[in-house]
Formats: structure tokens, sequence, C-alpha cells
């Protein structure tokens, strides 16, 4: 396992991009329609063409017997999402020997997993798909939907993190412009907790974590009642009305 510092004692530029091995678009739906409602997550090729959405929109209405009303809203929701995603294609981005935190905290089904580990940004090899199997197969995670929400999840942090450092290269170009010159780093919930948790967990860091690690990092990964589960999903309501 390599050592790294936090955010690295040097800086490259890249194209905009995901760092993962490959460069796709998280997605995520929360459609209300008339009291019924939709929510999905799952990744998309940015390169597909516009068609796919509403194909996959009819689709998604049919299989899961929607009304079709859902169709419009599922389509215009992916639509606007891969929008925002491509208005950063072709922008500079930095890079460079920098690792960031990455948190879980989620609900599949009756499985409640909280974890946080530090992940490289360098790396553009990077699969979390590939870490979300090893970690629900290291604590004997059965449902086979939490692996998929792991890696969505993941990928919606890493995401972020890839547009904070197209806002810091531009940051950095209008500084070497006149500005105050200096490094600038978005101070966003993930960036800016980056460098007190590598102070805390110490500057090493590796995508698939060692089992050794497991102290340090102490993932938690509870099964919950049905009581439980209708509890959660109760507060869940309330807290969006």
């Amino acid at each position: 396992m390599k050592s790294h510092s936090a955010w690295g004692t040097s800086k490259s530029l890249v194209k905009f991009r995901i760092p993962t091995s490959d460069n796709l678009v998280p997605i995520r739906l929360d459609i209300e329609i008339d009291g019924q409602r939709f929510r999905d997550a799952f990744t998309w090729n940015p390169s597909d063409p516009d068609s796919e959405v509403v194909v996959f929109a009819k689709r998604t209405v049919k299989d899961l017997k929607l009304p079709p009303a859902f169709v419009t809203q599922i389509a215009q929701s992916i639509q606007t999402q891969l929008t925002e995603f491509r208005s950063y294609e072709g922008q500079d981005m930095y890079t460079g020997e920098r690792v960031v935190p990455i948190k879980l905290d989620l609900r599949v089904n009756h499985t409640l997993i909280k974890d946080h580990f530090l992940w490289e940004l360098n790396n553009f090899e990077s699969d979390p798909e590939e870490f979300a199997r090893n970690f629900c197969k290291d604590m004997g995670i059965e449902d086979p939907e939490v692996g998929p929400a792991i890696a969505i999840a993941i990928r919606e942090q890493l995401y972020e993190i890839a547009v904070q450092s197209v806002t810091s290269a531009k940051e950095s170009r209008i500084s070497k412009k006149g500005r105050r010159a200096g490094e600038f780093y978005s101070a966003s919930k993930t960036g800016g907790n980056a460098v007190d948790l590598v102070k805390l967990f110490g500057n090493k860091s590796s995508v698939i974590r060692k089992r050794k690690e497991w102290d340090v990092y102490e993932p938690i990964v509870d099964l919950l009642s049905n009581e439980e589960v209708d509890a959660l999903e109760a507060k869940e309501e309330r807290n969006i009305r």
C-alpha cells in the first residue's frame, strides 16, 4: 500500500472526467405523481444517444406498471442530469496525489450501512463496483441490491469532487491573471473535510482496504427488523413533506 500526501505535492491538468475506470454518470430519480412515488439510482453512459433516454423511461414505466405520466418525468430528470454532466466535459480539472474521504450512510431494504474510507483521486482505473462487491462479500451482505447502492453512493461523491476540481482549475487561472495567487480548493461538505480526516486516519490510502485496517475505519452493517424499517420510512416521508 502506497503512502500519499493529503493534497499532493504536485498538480496536473486533465480534461474533466470522474476518477474511475469508466466515466459513467450517476443518475438518481425521485419522482412523485398523484401520490405515487418512484425512486431509483443507476449509471448512464454519457456517450449514449439521447434517444435512449425516452426508450428507457417507457420501458421502466411498462415494467413497473407505473402511470403513463411518469414517462415524461423520468426522461426529463435523466436528461437534465446528463446535460449538467456534459456541461463540464472538455473543461480542465486538477489531478495529483490527492486522497479524499468517502462516506457511506445508507439503507437498502433491511440493511443499514455506515462507513468511511479514503479514495485516491489520481487513480483513473478505480472501480466502485469492485469495491462494493468486496465490501458485501467481506461483511456477509446477501441482499443483491446493496452492492449497486454502495457503488452509486461512491460515484456520486467522486462526481462532486471532480466538479470541485474544475472549479479549482478555473480559480487558479483567474489568480494567474491578476488575483491573489495561491491554491484554491472548494470547501464543500466532502472536500472541506479531507485534511482533518487524513490527520485522523493517517496518510495511507487504498481503494480496496486491507482487512487489518478495519479496526480503524469500523464499517457498520446492521440488519433492521420490519418495525425499524417502517419507522425509518415514516420518518423519511415526514422529512420530505
